[in-house]
């Protein structure tokens, strides 16, 4: 397998990749976290952004995952786009994206989701259906006349990689795997890892 001496330029070209063959959601990603006494949990997210800096995803930062990241700022991502026979996996550590570039993703998201960012207390217990679609319904009253501001509770988080590994399956199980590891601000070792 050719690989770029950059883990974020060979992200990038598999990326686009994925996005050309056609794979449903190419930036559906596993986020996984653990709590502070390093009970895992893992759900599929969306890949917001990526680049230098390292990979950005929104959420409630009162959901489970938001509550995990704020008490323990570490995590691992995944992709598997299986039709490309391909998957990466990254981990490192994480921060919160500032309140400005959060602003401006969320006003690019469609409507219904801003409104639904303030009804959703994501990962809250709730009675039923009924009393999410009520509080939505009340947010767009609320709302109907003007702006939807971002809610103090949501924004991003951007993952910054420690380590980010590509495999690429092959026959008789004889797989490629390289595997990035970041040896300082801007510089990664690279090595080959047996399947």
């Amino acid at each position: 397998m050719h690989s770029d001496a950059e883990p974020i330029v060979q992200f990038g070209r598999w990326f686009d990749d994925a996005r050309a063959s056609g794979v449903i959601e190419p930036n559906a990603m596993t986020l996984a976290t653990a709590t502070s006494n390093g009970m895992p949990s893992a759900r599929i997210v969306l890949l917001k952004g990526f680049g230098p800096e390292g990979f950005v995803f929104f959420t409630d930062h009162r959901s489970q995952k938001g509550q995990e990241l704020l008490a323990n700022p570490h995590a691992a991502l995944v992709f598997h786009w299986h039709e490309l026979e391909r998957q990466v996996r990254i981990t490192g550590t994480v921060t919160q994206l500032d309140r400005a570039a959060s602003d401006a993703y969320f006003r690019t998201r469609p409507e219904g989701s801003r409104i639904g960012a303030w009804a959703s207390h994501q990962s809250a217990v709730i009675t039923g259906r009924a009393e999410l679609e009520a509080a939505w319904q009340a947010r767009a009253r609320e709302f109907a006349a003007g702006d939807i501001p971002l809610p103090p509770h949501w924004g991003g988080f951007v993952v910054t990689p420690r380590d980010i590994e590509f495999w690429q399956g092959r026959p008789s199980r004889l797989h490629d795997r390289l595997l990035y590891t970041r040896s300082s601000e801007q510089a990664w070792d690279r090595v080959r890892l047996s399947p």
